[in-house]
């Protein structure tokens, strides 16, 4: 058995006199993926836990069946007929086809399980890439951006966040979770509960029309988004060719993961597949009494218990996987994921705006007249003087400051570069 604590939390840097300068990093006091690493202390070890977590609901019900079923043998083979036992030999033959069949479905329920994780984390990694891209490059030396142009970079980054939310409620059937008002508002998902997010909500632009009454996937719908976002910042002069190639291998590599998820969710394991293994198991529960009632007597009710205990729990496990994307304890943690990958990106996005911000106005003080050189003074002074005689000289002498955000995450801004 194994006792796992709480995760330890790091905690914020203390700023020591004369180091805080800059010169030194700073963190805060708390840990990427926050909600998805989140641990409780287990007050039991999980042998003794029979409730959350565990499977032994969804198979309480043929495990007392099968516990009845063999007490009736039992009391058939002991007052009733002389012998009703089956020889012992058949055992070992039936258990191994019984256990072919539960390997075969727990192994494909996990991997599709784990599949699911990793298209997940694909999505959030190429989210990821394409934040970063933009961000960085979404801008010239020229000028700084226009009001417009900031609007439109945060657009496409919410876009990006918005992303997982609408993953996680496409493979949900959540359909009504981005709109407040109409019949959307008063869907419920799968587990019975309203499904509106606000925070989802707000990361999507007003007036988005969404398209899956028409059978539209709306991430699949995102994704146009950001594409055209692409583009125009190929006009604008921000991405080069090859930069703007790469962000669009993103954005396929994060379609291909979605398409792959929804895989998953639509192709369930066959049914004729599902039908024969509950069958046999059913059966080998049923003959199994028979071999044994004559070695062990009522011994056999609670030794054929915990054999349909054992094999009808791996079978509950692997049912509980075969969809992970559900509300199961056992399944993936998407609702915890999204909110982890919005927290970062909202993060980043805010530094962004710090950062966009301390260069517009490194660059406005440079070009302020009551914030330039003596020099500038004394041409603009020469040029009142003379009647504007030394127009082009004064321009020429003036410097032409570039518009040079610098890099994000730093206390100390560098200073805008200027080009005599």
């Amino acid at each position: 058995m194994r006792f796992i604590s709480e995760p330890t939390t790091p905690t914020a840097s203390t700023p020591r006199p004369g180091l805080d300068d800059g010169r030194h990093h700073h963190r805060t006091g708390t840990h990427p993926s926050l909600l998805t690493s989140r641990r409780k202390p287990r007050r039991w070890p999980l042998v003794f836990r029979f409730i959350k977590g565990a499977v032994h609901g969804a198979i309480i019900v043929p495990v007392i069946w099968h516990a009845i079923f063999t007490a009736f043998v039992v009391w058939l083979d002991k007052y009733v007929f002389e012998s009703v036992g089956l020889p012992s030999t058949i055992i070992p033959s039936l258990s191994i086809v019984v256990g072919l069949m539960l390997v075969f479905r727990n192994q494909t329920s996990y991997n599709r399980f784990w599949d699911g994780r990793n298209g997940i984390q694909t999505i959030n990694t190429c989210i990821r890439n394409l934040v970063r891209t933009i961000l960085t490059n979404s801008y010239t030396t020229a000028r700084p951006l226009t009001a417009d142009e900031k609007q439109d970079v945060e657009r496409t980054v919410k876009f990006l966040m918005a992303l997982p939310y609408a993953v996680k409620n496409h493979l949900r059937a959540e359909w009504g979770a981005a709109w407040a008002l109409g019949s959307a508002g008063h869907e419920i998902g799968e587990d019975g509960a309203s499904v509106f997010n606000p925070v989802y909500a707000s990361l999507l632009p007003v007036g988005l029309q969404g398209h899956e009454d028409d059978g539209l996937a709306l991430p699949f719908q995102l994704t146009f988004f950001v594409d055209s976002f692409i583009k125009r910042g190929v006009e604008r002069g921000w991405f080069h060719a090859p930069g703007a190639s790469q962000m669009q291998a993103q954005l396929n590599t994060l379609t291909d993961a979605f398409g792959k998820m929804e895989t998953i969710k639509l192709t369930p394991i066959p049914v004729a597949h599902l039908i024969h293994q509950k069958q046999v198991l059913a059966l080998f529960g049923c003959v199994l009494p028979f071999a044994m009632v004559d070695e062990l007597g009522w011994w056999a009710v609670p030794i054929v218990t915990l054999v349909i205990f054992t094999l009808y729990g791996i079978e509950g496990i692997g049912s509980q996987l075969e969809d992970p994307f559900g509300y199961d304890r056992n399944d993936i943690k998407m609702d915890a994921i999204c909110q982890d990958a919005n927290v970062e990106l909202d993060v980043i996005l805010e530094e962004w705006r710090k950062t966009t911000a301390a260069a517009e106005m490194a660059v406005k003080a440079e070009t302020t007249p009551n914030g330039g050189s003596s020099e500038e003074q004394q041409q603009q002074e020469q040029h009142a003087e003379n009647g504007g005689s030394v127009v082009v000289a004064a321009a020429a002498a003036t410097p032409q400051v570039k518009y040079n955000p610098g890099d994000m995450f730093l206390r100390i801004r560098p200073s805008p570069r200027a080009d005599n």
